[in-house]
């Protein structure tokens, strides 16, 4: 008798744990940019592939991107895009993000091209994204990374 009330006992405590969760982690972290890929155009201005990266376990629609570009130690501009877009959980996507650089940004880069250099950028500035049946946050972005000229690719770093 003792035996069977000990096992509908640990019966109803198991089926009473597996009813507490639904086994789902939804867990919002911080996404990441970072450049792709930055093309110097004929008339000297870049397009600008910005890599946006979700590390939430949930998709993100990227509302906002307000980012600071600095090449090696110069300032660029300023990468504004509103893309709309929505991007699966731990996935990635690239936006297109046409710039006019400063002057000395350009100088920056023609160096780097002209000498086949690796060319270090930094991103400084704001993500707004909207979890899945959450509301809109803003994370902060502070990057640094290099890019390298693509072989083949006149004006193209990756």
């Amino acid at each position: 008798m003792l035996h069977r009330v000990r096992t509908a006992l640990i019966i109803l405590c198991t089926l009473a744990l597996a009813a507490c969760g639904d086994g789902i982690v939804k867990r919002v972290s911080e996404p990441a940019a970072s450049l792709q890929q930055l093309t110097v155009r004929a008339d000297g201005n870049w397009t600008v592939a910005l890599r946006l990266q979700n590390y939430s376990s949930m998709p993100m629609t990227f509302d906002d991107v307000s980012l600071a570009l600095t090449v090696g130690d110069v300032e660029a501009g300023t990468l504004r895009a509103a893309p709309a877009i929505s991007i699966g959980g731990t996935s990635a996507d690239v936006v297109s993000v046409d710039l006019v650089p400063s002057s000395a940004a350009r100088l920056v880069v023609a160096d780097a091209l002209a000498g086949n250099r690796t060319l270090a950028y930094g991103l400084k500035g704001s993500v707004a994204a909207t979890p899945q049946e959450k509301k809109q946050r803003s994370f902060d972005i502070s990057s640094r990374s290099t890019l390298n000229q693509a072989p083949g690719l006149p004006g193209v770093l990756r």
